[in-house]
């Protein structure tokens, strides 16, 4: 029973905050000061040219024009006009095939026996292979644009020609009878490097007892990274495809250096579409909804990929 004189001090206690209370109270002017120019920053280059982008999307915004003067609310026209457009479809269904090839398979397989390759003890010459790997990595999308269209060139002074010539080849314009090849070939060789950078980081966290206990079990060395290293190592696999999957949606110079879309629209990908429609064609609101319809793609696979990147223990 709490007596006269203990009753204020009661009462006291009953009204202070708690102890995590007046910690979280504390520790907010550090964290807003902290994040605070994080936060400013996102909003100000990333949220609020979205929620542009989202509102031109749903205008006829043009560069020429009566339009460009006095834009006019549309609604879902573009939209509807895009998905209705052979062009538009054919874009996206290029870009599937760029991304799924290029970066799904290519740089994803490539960059994991790399880092495999260069994880053995028994290799030499590591040094060697890593700065081979890492040179496209730091080479501008520009520079390895036209090294590569000179590589390409149609003339019998491109370097693969000049290669293929001294088998007796005759010489080949493969930026037009192999336009997709080429450009995902470049692509790989562009990426390669940070794949194979991520994976070499998962495979050395990967605990040595458990390969050691697989292979004393008798499990073949691909048994073990089948059931043993890949399950581990799963999350860095699919950030890893999340990453590649959002740069690659987006390349635009490598592409436009190398082919133009071309020929015949063979390599005209969700990108070249979208600076045609919108600076080319002047259509900035029919732009827009394309690039609103490829970041809903994008933000679906990084869904996607987040699910499966749960490791299961």
């Amino acid at each position: 029973m709490t007596s006269i004189i203990d009753a204020p001090v009661a009462a006291q206690t009953a009204t202070r905050p708690s102890a995590p209370r007046r910690r979280r109270a504390s520790t907010l002017p550090l964290v807003l000061l902290l994040l605070g120019p994080s936060a400013v920053l996102i909003v100000l280059f990333i949220v609020m040219p979205a929620v542009y982008g989202i509102w031109l999307s749903l205008t006829n915004t043009q560069l020429t024009g009566f339009a460009a003067r006095d834009p006019k609310f549309v609604g879902i026209d573009n939209y509807t006009y895009l998905l209705a457009s052979a062009d538009f479809i054919a874009s996206l269904g290029q870009t599937g095939t760029f991304l799924f090839w290029s970066a799904i398979v290519g740089q994803t397989v490539l960059g994991m026996l790399a880092a495999i390759l260069l994880s053995r003890p028994w290799i030499r010459g590591k040094g060697f292979f890593g700065a081979a790997l890492l040179m496209p990595m730091v080479v501008p999308e520009v520079v390895a644009s036209l090294t590569w269209a000179s590589v390409l060139a149609t003339s019998p002074e491109g370097t693969l020609n000049r290669l293929t010539g001294v088998f007796g080849a005759e010489p080949t314009a493969w930026l037009q009878t192999a336009p997709m090849l080429a450009i995902i070939l470049v692509n790989i060789w562009r990426g390669l490097a940070f794949a194979m950078i991520m994976f070499q980081a998962a495979l050395e966290d990967v605990p040595a007892e458990l390969i050691e206990a697989a292979r004393v079990d008798g499990a073949r060395a691909v048994q073990v990274f089948r059931h043993v290293t890949l399950p581990l190592i799963r999350g860095p696999v699919f950030l890893y495809l999340l990453l590649t999957t959002i740069s690659t949606v987006g390349v635009f110079g490598l592409v436009y250096f190398l082919t133009r879309g071309g020929p015949g629209g063979q390599t005209r990908i969700a990108a070249i579409y979208i600076y045609e429609r919108a600076l080319q064609f002047s259509q900035i609101g029919i732009g827009s909804a394309a690039s609103i319809i490829l970041l809903a793609i994008v933000v679906v696979l990084g869904f996607v990929y987040v699910r499966l990147a749960k490791v299961e223990v």
